[in-house]
């Protein structure tokens, strides 16, 4: 397969069969995720992996999702501003704006960028994946769990394996309404935009409830807009916590 095609065919991987992932193939998508571009060519993220599996079950919890648990390769990336701060330090240069937003935003992306590199190449060689934000469910315990030094922070979950399930191809909604020319456009009633995808959307399958229809794309945004995860609104201040300012 193409790397097009399979990117074209991503589907999110839950369940995984219990065959580990070869290290020489685990070493090349770390090879992948070195060469990832980066803001300003400062490589401003890490990632850790979590092979404890006391720390797995724990990382799961936080989740709320025990499958999280069961994944062959459970990688966490981070925004790192620690690394670079104290190279600056030894080289008694600045640090003033290391902890300002501009630099976390650059970790963030940075850690999103190496994130979907690895999985674009896992899925190339026949592994699964599934992006994790639910890592952030409770960002403060994750970042005591994983021993975080100031000036880092969790960004995103990924679990990797070979596939135990063929999910559906999840629908998404038409390009017209994302993607536009020269500035941003807005639609009268985005209801009747995307009349026909809430209508596909209440045919799909999600595995994790694989005998129930999911909701219209709409319902799902009403009811996670409702949705409240408290830990979860105090994530810029945990960030703060960590060193990171305004």
């Amino acid at each position: 397969m193409n790397n097009l095609q399979s990117q074209l065919e991503h589907r999110t991987i839950r369940q995984f069969k219990q065959e580990p992932i070869p290290e020489t193939l685990f070493d090349q998508l770390m090879a992948v995720a070195r060469q990832t571009a980066t803001s300003n060519g400062m490589q401003q993220y890490s990632i850790i992996r979590v092979t404890d599996p006391e720390l797995k079950q724990s990382i799961a919890e936080i989740c709320h999702q025990k499958y999280v648990a069961r994944a062959p390769e459970l990688l966490i990336f981070i925004a790192d501003q620690h690394r670079n701060a104290q190279i600056a330090k030894e080289k008694a240069g600045s640090v003033f704006y290391a902890s300002d937003m501009d630099r976390f935003f650059q970790g963030v992306t940075d850690a999103c960028l190496a994130a979907q590199n690895v999985v674009n190449a896992a899925e190339r060689i026949g592994l699964g994946a599934m992006f994790l934000g639910s890592i952030l469910n409770d960002a403060e315990k994750l970042c005591e769990l994983l021993k975080l030094p100031p000036l880092t922070f969790p960004v995103v979950g990924l679990g990797l394996g070979y596939p135990n399930q063929s999910p559906q191809l999840k629908p998404r909604m038409a390009n017209t309404l994302k993607i536009f020319e020269n500035s941003y456009q807005s639609f009268d009633s985005y209801l009747t935009e995307i009349a026909d995808y809430d209508e596909e959307m209440q045919t799909y399958y999600d595995l994790r409830n694989a005998n129930k229809r999911v909701d219209s794309f709409s319902d799902q945004v009403v009811a996670k807009l409702q949705a409240v995860i408290d830990k979860r609104q105090d994530i810029m201040a945990i960030a703060k916590k960590q060193g990171f300012t305004d």
